[in-house]
């Protein structure tokens, strides 16, 4: 049972990425307008990358004790991806605040590439 957890929460982080980046957010903009989605989504994001970084944490520790290494490599690295992103979110909001939207823009890409390197991270975990 604990052999297949690594895959199992692996293949969660894959879906949790996908359904939040793929249907919440863009089905937030479109519903309620950029006006009503940001303060939303700002309640949204930060409560993401803890779940990314808890499951990954989590993963890493099973992965460690079933002896798959490149699992536990995965999680270390997608909860310290994930962490990063999370420390990002107070900056990338006080920039858009402010319309500073150059550093916006570099904080908001920053936290995007991490979150793709998460999911492809993970993609990759399901073929090992």
């Amino acid at each position: 049972m604990i052999d297949h957890a690594p895959l199992f929460l692996s293949g969660l982080l894959v879906g949790v990425i996908i359904f939040q980046t793929a249907i919440i957010a863009p089905t937030v903009f479109i519903g309620l307008g950029a006006d009503h989605a940001g303060p939303f989504l700002r309640k949204i994001f930060p409560k993401f990358f803890v779940l990314i970084a808890i499951v990954s944490l989590i993963n890493s520790g099973l992965a460690m004790i079933s002896g798959h290494n490149f699992y536990a490599w995965i999680g270390v690295i997608s909860c310290g991806l994930a962490c990063i992103s999370y420390a990002l979110i107070p900056m990338t909001n006080k920039s858009r605040d402010e319309g500073n939207d150059k550093v916006f823009k570099r904080l908001h890409n920053a936290s995007v590439a991490m979150t793709v390197m998460i999911l492809l991270g993970n993609i990759s975990s399901l073929f090992a």
